[in-house]
């Protein structure tokens, strides 16, 4: 069955960096978009960074455009979000999602994803 795994969430200071890390398996990698989304407490998901099939197109959320970097690795199949320069309002759970790379509705959209892992907390401390 597919299964995306995330790691490297954690308490960090303002100001600070994490790497998000997503391993993918069970599914052709290359056939899927990759997405970062976020939750906040009493918030909805939203969408964060996505990335696609060839790592070639990266589209940012404008809270994180210039901070955040996505990127993948299609021989690992593995896709990353370098978040630098923290702020507390992201602290939210971060989630890595796939979309089917042929998919033309909003790539932004979390309804457009397939598969979704578990989540991993970024706390982001004043």
């Amino acid at each position: 069955q597919v299964q995306l795994v995330e790691s490297g969430g954690g308490l960090v200071q303002g100001g600070g960096s994490l790497r998000l890390s997503c391993a993918a398996s069970g599914l052709t990698f290359t056939m899927y978009a990759m997405g970062w989304f976020r939750q906040a407490p009493g918030k909805e998901r939203e969408f964060v960074a996505d990335i696609s099939w060839s790592g070639g197109n990266t589209n940012y959320a404008d809270s994180v455009k210039g901070r955040f970097t996505i990127s993948r690795d299609n021989a690992k199949n593995t896709v990353d979000l370098q978040m630098l320069s923290l702020k507390p309002e992201d602290t939210a759970v971060y989630y890595c999602a796939a979309r089917p790379s042929g998919d033309v509705r909003p790539r932004t959209k979390d309804y457009t994803y397939r598969y979704w892992g578990q989540g991993t907390q970024v706390t982001v401390s004043s």
